[in-house]
């Protein structure tokens, strides 16, 4: 039987939630610790689809990784990597984060090609490309990616787009053996910081994370031991733009404002008033949210892709009429279809999408096809007239552990059928 989440709009949203450790953070952890023969505990781990996916790979290879209590323990000692076969590798898109650390530890790796939400192309060439650059062999056919790393090596890697996939599994792949990766045009997204504080955690070499300019020093081995990644900063902006959309006051733990004020700097524009403290964001919204003028996508520090839908989903009910253009991604607003289901006004054209904001959306059945569209479903769901039933619920289930409890922790009648 198929899961469904039942929303009933008209609630104002109030109360405290802490969110958990970022999927954007902890996905590519996971892959890293494949570079360790010694135990690593993930702590503040999500237990969402795409954690329990990586947890499958981890075993495929021949690791031990198990989620209790909001501790992922992970020991890859006995790994031994052959085929990452496309059961595995097609439910999602960060399996691509194991090339680099299997090729770093046992010089080659054999995996097919990533899945994950249908939101673009997202090609990994600039992953291959990096790979090349550090003297790996590597040879496509069949939709497996086959790479040979005897000859790896240091060497400067040139990125034509700040990729951020693209640089974490660099920045792996370079961490273990001799010589010196450079990375040019680096992504500077705060989970690659996160990434390089977890490689010098474990005893490796790794400066330079958050500029455009990283560099990686390999060591001879990695250890182990007990490591907090960062707060998902994505899901703390989802619940915020829920706010927004329903209205009330919420205090949300866990994420930092400074990984967000792109966001933070929108939603104040929209009538927000946001305090900001160390480790989380206090938002109170009155009335129905302004429109913003035009909201741009762009790598970090600008506006966050993953947060495109969401934030659209407020300009469908805001005063006024707003722009969103999508420079990531292609195929990012399809999700608006659903929207229009529930009485949005939004005209796409290409990677551009006009929202004329309407006074009342209605509730709908609709239906999640992508991970933050879905998510954009459930803010919109949350000021909508009646009641809004949500398909597709496993999508949404990818990124937010039991979205439903925390929206009901705040006040909203969510249920899953």
């Amino acid at each position: 039987m198929k899961n469904q989440l039942v929303i009933r709009g008209g609630r104002r949203l109030r109360g405290e939630i802490t969110v958990a450790a970022a999927k954007n953070s902890v996905l590519p952890l996971i892959a890293c610790c494949i570079l360790s023969e010694q135990e690593i505990h993930i702590e503040n781990c999500p237990a969402i689809a795409d954690i329990f996916s990586m947890i499958d790979i981890i075993r495929s290879i021949g690791g031990d990784a198990q989620l209790q209590n909001g501790t992922l323990t992970v020991n890859c000692k006995h790994a031994n990597p052959q085929l990452v076969s496309a059961d595995l590798t097609g439910t999602i898109r960060s399996s691509v984060f194991v090339l680099g650390p299997i090729l770093a530890r046992f010089q080659y790796a054999d995996i097919s090609y990533p899945g994950g939400c249908e939101i673009g192309l997202r090609p990994i060439d600039l992953h291959i490309y990096g790979l090349k650059c550090l003297g790996v062999k590597v040879t496509e056919a069949n939709g497996r990616i086959l790479c040979d790393g005897k000859n790896r090596k240091g060497g400067f890697v040139n990125l034509d787009f700040p990729s951020v996939g693209a640089t974490e599994n660099i920045m792996m792949a370079g961490a273990l053996g001799s010589g010196t990766t450079v990375i040019r045009n680096a992504a500077r997204e705060p989970e690659i910081v996160d990434l390089q504080n977890f490689i010098n955690f474990l005893g490796g070499k790794v400066s330079g994370a958050g500029t455009d300019v990283i560099t990686v020093q390999g060591v001879q081995r990695l250890g182990g031991g007990v490591y907090k990644p960062m707060g998902d900063r994505i899901a703390a902006g989802t619940y915020m733009a829920a706010v927004a959309c329903a209205g009330g006051a919420a205090y949300i733990r866990g994420a930092e404002p400074k990984h967000m004020h792109a966001v933070l700097e929108k939603l104040r524009r929209m009538g927000c008033e946001i305090s900001e403290f160390e480790r989380g964001v206090f938002i109170t919204a009155e009335g129905r949210p302004r429109a913003v003028h035009k909201i741009e996508t762009q790598p970090f520090p600008g506006f966050p892709t993953d947060m495109q839908p969401q934030i659209t989903a407020v300009l469908s009910c805001a005063d006024g009429t707003g722009c969103v253009v999508e420079n990531m991604f292609e195929s990012r607003f399809k999700y608006t279809a659903q929207l229009c289901k529930m009485g949005a006004k939004i005209l796409v054209k290409d990677r551009v999408a006009v929202v004329k904001g309407v006074k009342k959306l209605s509730g709908a059945h609709v239906t999640a096809e992508d991970l933050r569209g879905g998510a954009a479903l459930c803010v919109a769901a949350l000021c909508a007239d009646g009641e809004t039933v949500i398909d597709g619920v496993r999508h949404i289930d990818r990124g937010y552990d039991a979205i439903e409890n925390v929206l009901g922790a705040l006040g909203a009648d969510v249920t899953r059928v």
